[in-house]
């Protein structure tokens, strides 16, 4: 029997994602998202997967190599309608759960997402982006998409680009829409020059909720606020008081409760999400989750996962009780509660749950899980005692072939007595006796957090042979609000003695770690943090930074978010350049000593590529050792969602410099 290897690069090409299982309304049937890569088309390719949960026999339901996603079971159970983009832009598309082909239902100029049935089954709502001149009905069944006109960009606002989305036509705006199944007709339910984003439909039929912030100045607005729509009088009414930013709108089966997530952002985009309840019988507003000092949602930073979607609150047919993520100490756990207040962690395992669908009948659900040895599957979990059963092995037959290495959990106290939590991860082929290489790995965010997740890039280095630390510094999620805010006004503080203490510990702790081959990388804030580490130690052989942040200063303005962020997080603007200076890794350049591999993406409108093209020109005039590498037609997800070719000539790039180096 041939000896097992370590993750390849090229083991993308195998390995399949899992996402987004919806329960059919019998609570019996799901169907979920399947995604591979086309190294031919060198594109993602997603299908739908349809099973009955007794027979655990999936069956395609979707063909093509295009892009599928979305899936939302009509409210008899007999239809399913998804987006696809298998005719250009994304559009939706209505299928018969008894057969047939899938009818497109919508022919929308800059194309329809994220369907939303009403109640009786017999519409559709669905939003839509619409330009200035133009309606819902632009475009006709059969009528061929036009290419788009190449014409200068007018700016006037600062939200004008998006790393996501590149340059914003400012003159078109979301709006939401509502076909009829039967006839075709569309309605226009929402106009203006505000973006009204579309979510949920009562169960009664009465009300559609969105999301919108109608500030005047949204420049300097980061607010967003939960809205009723009256069906019948197309009136709208307000449920939040514009606040703060708030999300995922869930109702209950009778209609009389409104879920949400979201804060008052009183700590700025470091702010933990709760669970808010709205009472429309009482007219009541209040926050369920002011006992959990965890963040509701799933802020597990990951590299594998294609079209995860965590859901918001999903409700039991008691009309009191829900379910919901809550990011927690390295993990995401489903937690229970009630219209009461009672909370409690119904499904609390070191794994990361990326999705869930909730049969409201019996409290069951199908559960998407990964683990640092398992990219992700679906489970059946009963979440009154934790019982659970996999259903999907999509995974298995290639990973029989591959040997994965697991994690130990580490904890230690760092700066004041705080703790610091992370794991370490053995080289594949691990030897008793013999010393190995460490690469120290730094999210990004920085108000993510690292989790027992599959994590490729990690696997990669440990099939080379080398030793992988990632912890959760300060200004991680998962650990207290406290915890979280500390990073702010303080980059490159205590949250650079936290990275540091977590190589002293595991190399006071591990003696298998060779002390004299260190090296260090990450991305975004991680890739900041990797500039800072080597302009403050030389204790690194090797360094790889990746999309990161060298220049406060120039920072400000060129990001799609850099007239806001340094504010935030730096706690200075232009005012105070001694501070944005003081906190740049380019100021201590003339330090670095380290080889620093540079890697960026050409459209990073996150962190543009002008901070790598600084401190790699700072480095060649000093004669240091660096190289730079541009991505081409890449953003700030080249790691996640970027070309595959590129996403796995990056990981080459990362093994080779270590190699070379460390």
């Amino acid at each position: 029997m041939a000896k097992k290897v370590g993750i390849q690069t090229e083991d993308l090409y195998e390995l399949k994602s899992v996402v987004d299982p919806q329960l059919s309304p019998n609570g019996k049937e799901v169907v979920y998202v399947q995604t591979h890569i086309d190294k031919e088309k060198n594109d993602y390719v997603s299908n739908l997967y349809f099973m009955n949960i007794d027979d655990n026999d999936p069956k395609q339901w979707t063909y093509g190599n295009h892009r599928t996603n979305s899936p939302k079971w009509s409210p008899d159970g007999s239809e399913l309608a998804f987006v696809s983009n298998r005719e250009g832009s994304p559009q939706i598309y209505v299928l018969s759960k008894f057969g047939g082909e899938a009818k497109q239902v919508t022919f929308c100029k800059n194309g329809a997402r994220n369907p939303v049935w009403s109640p009786c089954g017999k519409k559709l709502a669905f939003s839509v982006v619409i330009g200035k001149d133009e309606s819902i009905h632009d475009r006709k069944e059969g009528e061929k998409e036009k290419e788009k006109e190449l014409k200068p960009l007018e700016v006037e606002k600062m939200k004008y680009k998006s790393d996501a989305s590149g340059f914003l036509d400012l003159t078109q705006h979301s709006q939401i829409g509502v076909i009829d199944l039967k006839t075709g007709e569309m309605e226009q339910l929402t106009t203006g020059d505000h973006h009204y984003s579309l979510e949920t439909w009562s169960p009664d039929g009465k009300n559609i909720t969105y999301i919108a912030d109608l500030s005047e100045d949204r420049d300097t607005s980061f607010k967003s606020d939960v809205y009723l729509l009256n069906v019948e009088t197309k009136e709208s009414i307000l449920v939040t008081k514009g606040t703060g930013g708030f999300w995922q709108t869930s109702w209950s089966p009778n209609s009389r409760y409104l879920t949400f997530l979201g804060s008052e952002q009183e700590f700025k985009n470091a702010t933990h999400s709760k669970v808010w309840l709205y009472d429309l019988e009482q007219k009541e507003l209040i926050c369920l989750t002011d006992g959990i000092d965890a963040p509701v949602g799933d802020y597990v930073v990951g590299d594998f996962q294609q079209g995860a979607n965590i859901p918001g609150v999903q409700w039991a047919e008691d009309n009191k009780s829900f379910y919901f993520i809550v990011s927690d100490h390295g993990s995401t756990i489903i937690y229970y509660g009630n219209v009461l207040g009672e909370v409690y962690p119904a499904l609390h395992e070191p794994q990361h749950v990326y999705g869930f669908s909730l049969n409201p009948k019996d409290h069951t659900a199908v559960v998407a899980i990964s683990s640092p040895v398992e990219p992700g599957e679906l489970h059946t979990v009963n979440l009154q005692n934790a019982e659970k059963k996999q259903i999907t092995f999509v995974n298995k037959e290639f990973l029989e072939t591959r040997e994965l290495s697991n994690v130990e959990t580490v904890e230690f106290e760092s700066e004041e007595g705080w703790k610091v939590h992370g794991w370490l991860m053995k080289p594949v082929g691990f030897e008793v006796g013999k010393k190995y290489p460490l690469i120290l790995e730094i999210h990004g965010g920085p108000h993510t957090m690292y989790a027992n997740t599959y994590f490729n890039e990690f696997q990669i280095l440990a099939a080379q042979g080398f030793a992988v630390l990632y912890v959760n510094p300060r200004g991680s999620h998962g650990y207290g609000q406290k915890f979280v805010d500390a990073v702010r006004g303080d980059y490159g503080g205590n949250d650079y003695k936290d990275l540091m203490n977590a190589v002293d510990y595991v190399l006071e702790q591990y003696d298998f770690i060779d002390k004299e081959r260190l090296g260090v990388t990450g991305g975004s804030y991680g890739g900041f943090m990797t500039n800072w580490i080597v302009g403050q130690t030389n204790r690194f052989k090797a360094a790889v930074t990746q999309r990161s942040i060298s220049n406060w200063i120039s920072f400000y303005g060129v990001s799609d978010i850099g007239y806001y962020f340094s504010e935030w997080q730096i706690l200075a603007d232009l005012s105070d350049i001694e501070k944005l200076w003081k906190h740049s890794p380019l100021a201590y350049a003339k330090n670095i000593e380290t080889p620093l591999l540079i890697l960026h993406s050409e459209k990073d409108y996150r962190c543009p590529i002008e901070q790598a093209e600084q401190l790699f020109i700072a480095l060649k005039r000093q004669q240091k050792q660096t190289k730079f590498i541009r991505f081409p037609e890449s953003n700030h997800e080249l790691s996640r969602s970027g070309k595959p070719n590129l996403r796995m000539k990056r990981l080459d790039y990362i093994k080779d410099w270590f190699l070379q180096y460390v």
